[in-house]
């Protein structure tokens, strides 16, 4: 049985993307079978993994509207070792769309139950926003992972996201909890980011993640050459401690 996973935060750029294809490559690099579903429009995720976004001939939007399967949509990311349910701006009309049809919101979930069997591990990339997009994918998942900065709005935003889960998990998903935040573009020269990572310790205990994601540049530089930087440059710190982390969420993965 697939382990479903959103990575989301509804404050942006906080590396959402970033983490999803780099955790997908990490996964997949040591011996996971992993769907990434890209839910954003603006279709970074499926850029980053090598699949020009212009040229889909079938994407998530078709799976939301139920005209084509998991199956048939996704696309094998060659380089990177895992599959892809891409997105393209298409599917900013799928908003719109998915409003006036039935079980609006348990579209994604529905498509995701027929491939269960295929995955160990799929992973949502959801868009900035509580959207109907970002409730398909929290309705679709198991749990949520969170990455974040270590500065004080990022903890603002924190709040407006746990009280999100918690509204999903009591009225759609009875499933859904927060997996683990992840502190991600970190520089322990910062002093306060020592200290709001401290705090999140405090406060979130073993649901915030050992491993940490410095603050890199070849993770920067990957996107521009259509790859996770995992693939891209294996040796950089950043690759190295998403690969860490991969291991860490499959350590974790039976119990959760």
């Amino acid at each position: 049985m697939a382990k479903i996973f959103c990575i989301a935060n509804q404050k942006g750029g906080v590396g959402k993307t970033t983490t999803t294809v780099n955790l997908a490559a990490g996964l997949a690099k040591i011996g996971q079978r992993v769907l990434l579903v890209d839910l954003d429009p603006q279709g970074n995720a499926t850029m980053g993994s090598g699949i020009d976004k212009r040229e889909l001939q079938l994407s998530v939007y078709d799976v939301l509207l139920e005209s084509a399967s998991v199956a048939e949509a996704a696309i094998k990311a060659d380089k990177c070792g895992y599959d892809v349910l891409s997105a393209n701006r298409e599917l900013a009309g799928a908003e719109v769309e998915l409003v006036q049809l039935e079980h609006r919101d348990q579209r994604l979930k529905r498509a995701l139950a027929v491939v269960d069997a295929e995955y160990d591990f799929v992973l949502i990339d959801c868009p900035p926003s509580l959207s109907m997009l970002t409730l398909n994918g929290l309705c679709a998942a198991h749990g949520v992972i969170v990455p974040m900065q270590c500065e004080y709005f990022a903890l603002e935003g924190l709040t407006d996201l746990v009280n999100t889960i918690k509204q999903v998990h009591a009225n759609l998903n009875r499933d859904l909890k927060i997996i683990g935040l992840l502190r991600v573009m970190f520089d322990p020269r910062i002093t306060l980011q020592q200290q709001v990572s401290d705090q999140l310790k405090a406060h979130f205990g073993d649901k915030v993640f050992d491993t940490v994601i410095p603050r890199n540049v070849r993770l920067a530089e990957a996107p521009s050459y259509g790859l996770p930087g995992v693939v891209f440059d294996a040796s950089a710190r950043g690759s190295q401690a998403y690969v860490e982390f991969a291991g860490e969420l499959v350590r974790r993965a039976p119990t959760l």
